[in-house]
């Protein structure tokens, strides 16, 4: 996403990034606090009568579980779609639309390639605070941390900073995802300590 949305693309296509990056952060916020809210309110449906502390401790466990799956412990896979977003979608559409769209789907977090479990938690983690409010705020956090590293592209506006960007992104993809696995495990004795006080 980085390699199509950056100074230099966007120049390119006639848009101007900070538009399309602004409307991208909308898309993926907006979109994560709709699902958020849905889920939370699902939440209240279905597990409204369950006590605090059991839907804290399924939280952990299903953050736990997520981490196992992550380090690829027991060969086990994230359930995933093969869908990316649609790179015609640049040349076709303004700036602000393809920003819009393509933060829209990435703040949903499961209608494209899932490649962490937090999105799977961040989602359980809605619905299991059993309140449409709580839900909303759970989805516009993950939303806006999905929109986030497009901020990483602000100074890419010529061919040798974006090669140097998806460099730099490459050689931090397996860091970042053992920061993320400690975080969620983390997370998840955090919460299990909430629960057990």
């Amino acid at each position: 996403m980085l390699g199509s949305i950056n100074p230099l693309g966007e120049r390119a296509r006639r848009s101007r990034w900070g538009v399309t990056a602004a409307w991208f952060a909308v898309g993926a916020t907006a979109a994560g606090a709709a699902a958020g809210g849905l889920l939370g309110a699902a939440g209240r449906w279905a597990a409204g009568g369950v006590a605090t502390a059991p839907r804290i401790v399924a939280l952990a466990a299903i953050v736990l579980a997520g981490a196992v799956v992550d380090l690829g412990i027991l060969g086990l896979r994230l359930p995933t779609t093969r869908r990316q977003v649609s790179e015609d979608w640049l040349g076709r559409y303004r700036g602000w639309v393809v920003g819009l769209g393509f933060g829209t789907q990435l703040g949903l977090g499961v209608v494209t390639i899932v490649t962490t479990s937090a999105v799977y938690a961040a989602q359980a983690g809605a619905f299991l605070s059993g309140s449409a409010g709580a839900g909303l705020a759970v989805g516009a956090t993950f939303g806006a941390a999905r929109a986030a590293p497009i901020l990483l592209a602000a100074g890419a506006s010529d061919p040798a900073a974006v090669a140097g960007l998806d460099r730099r992104m490459r050689r931090w993809e397996r860091p970042a995802g053992r920061v993320a696995v400690a975080v969620q495990v983390a997370l998840a004795a955090a919460a299990l300590g909430l629960a057990v006080a």
